[in-house]
C-alpha cells in the first residue's frame, strides 16, 4: 500500500552544531533528490545502497539554474524495510539553528512531503509491525526519563521486557482456550477428565505472575516520576539549607530569622540516579502572622500527599509542642528524620528523638545525624532513601517493572477475569464459563501490546509524542 511521505525536524529547536530533518514514506528518496546535490559524481540518492551516508549540499530548485546553495549537509539513506518506520527513510544532517533547519524543512515540504503529525514516525513503526504498542510507549518514556533508573527501565521496555512477559502470558492462556474449545467440539477424542485441577494450577500460576506485575507499579511510578518528597520541621531547623545542599545551588533563602520560608519551594533533585520531587515548606509552628500561617497550612496539606517526609529536627534546641505537631503529621508516612545542626552542642539525642517519634509516627523510624552547614550525613541520607523505597537496589536486568498506568489497568482487568475463572472452577461451572473469562483475560493483555486496541486509543497515545519522533 502506497503511503504519503512525511517530514519533520527530529532534533531540538535551539542553537546547536547539527540539526536532523527526517523524511519517511514511499517518495522519501525522490523528495530529497530534488533538493540534494552530491558533490562526488553528482549521483542521485535513488541509485545509492541502503544505510549509506552522503556528503553534499542542499539547493533551492526554485532559484535560477537550480544551483543556489542553502547548506552543506550529510544525508543518510535507509531503504525499506530496514528503517525506523520500515519505509524508505532519509535523514538530512544540516547545520543547527532554527532559521537554517526550518528553511531546509520548507524545501522538503515544497518538494512533495507533508509535515508529520506528533509521533507519526513511531506510529508508522507500530502500524507497520516493527514494534508493538508497549515498545512504542517506551520510546516516549526514554525521551522523558528523569533519572538513570527510569532510563534503564524504559530501554528494557523498548527491548521488549513488558511485551515478552505479556506475550508469554497470552500464549499460555490461548493454549488453555484452544484445548477447552477443541474438547467441547470433539469430546470423543479429547477428554476433559482431570482437566479441572490442571487448569486451576495453571490459572493460579498466571494469576501470581500478573499480580507480580501489578505490584511492580508503585516502584515503577517512583522510578519514572520521582519520589514526591516534602521537607517539614520547625522554623530555622535547617530545611532550606538542606534543599540548597541537595540541589547544589542556592534555591532557598537562608537566614537566622525564624519564618523566612513562607511559601512553597519546589525542586527536582537527581540523587544517585533517583529523582526526588522535593517541596520545602514553611516552618511548622503556632503563629499569629497571617501569611506565615497560610504557609504552615500548605505544609500540612503537602505532607498528607507525600511519598516521603523528611523531618528536620534541630538538635541544638529542645523538642516542643511544635515538634509533636509535626510528628502527628507524619503518621504512617515513610519518613527519614534528620537530627540536624550536630556541629553545635546537642540538646536532643538520637534516643530522645527516637522515643518521641515512636509515640506519634506509625511507620519505621530512620534517624540520621546531619549538619547541613558542614555537609555531614548527606551520604547516609541518600542511602536511606534507596533502602526505604527500593531495598537498596533498583531494577535488575531481568526485572519487569510496569510504569504505564494504561498497562496497569489492562493487567488488573485480566486479573479480575482470571479470578472469575478460579471461581468457576471452584463452583464446578461448565467449561464454557472458563473459556469466556480466559478469552476476556487474553483480550485485556492484548491491549498492552496493541493487538486489541481501537484507532482512537492509538491516535491518543501517539498524540503525546513530540513532532519528529
Amino acid at each position: 500500500m502506497k503511503t504519503d511521505t512525511i517530514a519533520a525536524i527530529a532534533t531540538g529547536m535551539s542553537d546547536s552544531g547539527i540539526s536532523i530533518i527526517r523524511i519517511s514514506g514511499d517518495a522519501a528518496i525522490e523528495v530529497v533528490d530534488k533538493i540534494f546535490y552530491a558533490n562526488k559524481g553528482k549521483k542521485k540518492l535513488q541509485d545509492v545502497p541502503s544505510h549509506t551516508v552522503h556528503y553534499g549540499h542542499i539547493i533551492d530548485p526554485s532559484t535560477e539554474n537550480n544551483l543556489s546553495i542553502v547548506d552543506e549537509v550529510m544525508v543518510s539513506v535507509f531503504r525499506n524495510p530496514k528503517s525506523y518506520t520500515t519505509e524508505d527513510t532519509v535523514e538530512i544532517n544540516c547545520h543547527g539553528g532554527s532559521l537554517m533547519t526550518n528553511h531546509i524543512l520548507e524545501l522538503v515540504l515544497k518538494a512533495g512531503a507533508r509535515l508529520a503529525q506528533p509521533g507519526e514516525f513511531t506510529k508508522r513503526a507500530f502500524l507497520n509491525g516493527r514494534i508493538d504498542l508497549s515498545k512504542a510507549e517506551a520510546v516516549i518514556d526514554i525521551i522523558h526519563s528523569k533519572n538513570e533508573y527510569a532510563l534503564k527501565n524504559s530501554v528494557r521496555q523498548l527491548k521488549g521486557s513488558v511485551s515478552e512477559a505479556v506475550r508469554r502470558l497470552r500464549d499460555e492462556i490461548l493454549y488453555e482456550i484452544a484445548f477447552i474449545e477443541s474438547a467441547l467440539d470433539d469430546p470423543e477424542h479429547i477428554s476433559l477428565d482431570g482437566y479441572t485441577q490442571k487448569l486451576y494450577d495453571k490459572n493460579e500460576d498466571i494469576l501470581n505472575r500478573i499480580k507480580s506485575l501489578i505490584d511492580s507499579v508503585d516502584n515503577g511510578r517512583l522510578v519514572k516520576d520521582g519520589i514526591h518528597t516534602v521537607i517539614v520541621g520547625k522554623p530555622n531547623a535547617g530545611k532550606s539549607s538542606l534543599l540548597n545542599l541537595l540541589a547544589g545551588e542556592e534555591r532557598a533563602i537562608v537566614t537566622e530569622i525564624a519564618g523566612t520560608t513562607r511559601d512553597i519551594l519546589e525542586e527536582n533533585i537527581n540523587m544517585q540516579g533517583i529523582s526526588l520531587n522535593v517541596i520545602d515548606t514553611a516552618g511548622i509552628r503556632e503563629t499569629e502572622d497571617v501569611v506565615e500561617r497560610i504557609g504552615v497550612e500548605k505544609a500540612r496539606k503537602y505532607a498528607q500527599d507525600a511519598d516521603l517526609i523528611i523531618y528536620v529536627a534541630d538538635s541544638s534546641v529542645p523538642l516542643d509542642e511544635n515538634d509533636k505537631s509535626i510528628m502527628r503529621i507524619i503518621g504512617d508516612k515513610k519518613c527519614i528524620a534528620l537530627l540536624n545542626k550536630t556541629d553545635l552542642e546537642q540538646v536532643v539525642t538520637e534516643k530522645i528523638l527516637f522515643d518521641s517519634l515512636r509515640d506519634h509516627a506509625l511507620n519505621e523510624i530512620r534517624i540520621i545525624k546531619t549538619s547541613t552547614k558542614e555537609n555531614v550525613g548527606i551520604n547516609e541520607f541518600e542511602k536511606a532513601v534507596k533502602d526505604l523505597f527500593f531495598k537498596g537496589e533498583i531494577g535488575t536486568g531481568d526485572q519487569v517493572c510496569i510504569t504505564n498506568l494504561r498497562h496497569k489497568e489492562a493487567l488488573m482487568d485480566a486479573y479480575e477475569s482470571l479470578i472469575q475463572v478460579k471461581n468457576s472452577l471452584i463452583n464446578e461451572m461448565p467449561e464454557d464459563f472458563y473459556s469466556i473469562d480466559l478469552m476476556s483475560a487474553y483480550a485485556s493483555l492484548g491491549t498492552i501490546i496493541g493487538e486489541e486496541v481501537g484507532e482512537d486509543l492509538v491516535n491518543e497515545i501517539f498524540s503525546k509524542f513530540c513532532m519528529g519522533k
